[in-house]
This record gives C-alpha cells, structure tokens and sequence, in this order.
C-alpha cells in the first residue's frame, strides 16, 4: 500500500532517476529490466542533475573499472537539513504523487570504494581508494569540480543512518582523488539533439 507508481511521477517536474544506473546492468536483459523498477528509483532534478552532471558522475564511476580490479558504488538518497532563520537545523523536502507519498531527496550521494591487487598473480589487495561525494538535486554546473563535493564517509553514514564500510576499511584507504583522476567527462547529448531538430525543423511562417 506504500509503494510509490508511475503515476506519482506524471508531471511532478522530475525524472525518475535510477541509483543503479541501466548501463551498469547489462550482464543480463532481466538485470537491466530490474533498474527500471521504482525500487530502484528516485525523483531527481532533471536538466542540470540528473541527465547531466548526475550521469557524468555516473560514467566517471564505471570508467574506474579500467584502472582498477574491484569497484564498489553506493548510491545513496538522503534528506539533509539546513539552517533557518530562527538558528534551528530543520528537513524541508518536496512530496510529490497523487497521495503526496514520494518523498524528494535534498541530495544524492556517492561512496566508491575501489581496489587494486598488489600482481595480476596474486589475490592480495595491495591498495584501496575511497572517496565520498555529496551532490545537491538541482542544477549543477558542468564546470563544477567532483571535488568540490567530496565528505567524509563518516558523515554520510551519519545522514543516512547505515555502516557502509568498516572502520579498518576506512582508515587504511587512500583518498581516491589522490590516486585517481576526479575529472568529469562533459557530454550534452541532449543539447545537441536539440540543436539538430532546430536547424532541421521547417521554417513557417
């Protein structure tokens, strides 16, 4: 009776916004139908978040697959609060659908752990990279640095209210800006698609 539907979307100003990406599902078709469930779904800002910065972030995770042997992502919604003006930190968060039961997440988070064996011959785990990002859900800027958005893990833990990672697993890791490259790939598909229906659309007058 508490399941969120299709219809708690329809015109609510957001997209259904998938925390494990369908392009990270592609071992399989039922895998991948699986991310289409609202499970696995939240209401996210559309342009300038979801559809931008967010997949950006998105294809940056699957891009360390390359360089690492063991890529772990938690994808996280969370409800943050703010301080008002009466000097109280409160939670203020938009309710969307026909009984107003979706609640909008204030933020989205990120937790990447990643490992890189010592040899191709051995199991040993020589390196583990961490690296904890909090991204707002409105419109980013695409010039905004990944860093610029790195938190303790601690500290999403504590909003979330769940234990990700071992205390060990936290302290021997190595931050993953340091060993990584934290840059962004810019791409606006969209916006090209845009461009092209608008010089090919007819001219009426």
């Amino acid at each position: 009776m508490f399941r969120a539907r299709l219809a708690d979307y329809f015109r609510s100003g957001y997209d259904r916004g998938h925390m494990v990406p369908a392009a990270d599902a592609k071992s399989s078709q039922s895998a991948m139908d699986e991310t289409f469930l609202l499970t696995n779904i939240a209401p996210q800002v559309g342009d300038g978040f979801n559809r931008h910065y967010w997949a950006y972030l998105e294809d940056w995770c699957r891009r360390l697959t390359s360089s690492f042997s063991e890529v772990y992502v938690f994808t996280i919604p969370l409800y943050l609060p703010k301080k008002h003006p009466d000097g109280k930190w409160k939670i203020t968060h938009e309710m969307i659908g026909e009984m107003a039961n979706v609640g909008v997440p204030t933020h989205f988070s990120k937790v990447v752990l990643a490992a890189k064996p010592s040899s191709p011959s051995t199991p040993h785990i020589a390196e583990l990279c961490l690296g904890a990002f909090v991204l707002p859900n409105t419109e980013i800027p695409d010039e905004a640095p990944l860093e610029s958005f790195m938190i303790p893990v601690d500290a999403v833990e504590r909003a979330s209210g769940l234990v990700l990672l071992p205390d060990s697993v936290k302290s021997s890791a190595k931050n993953i800006c340091r060993t990584t490259s934290c840059q962004l790939i810019i791409r606006r598909f969209d916006d090209a698609k845009r461009h092209v229906k608008a010089i090919s659309a007819p001219n009426v007058s």
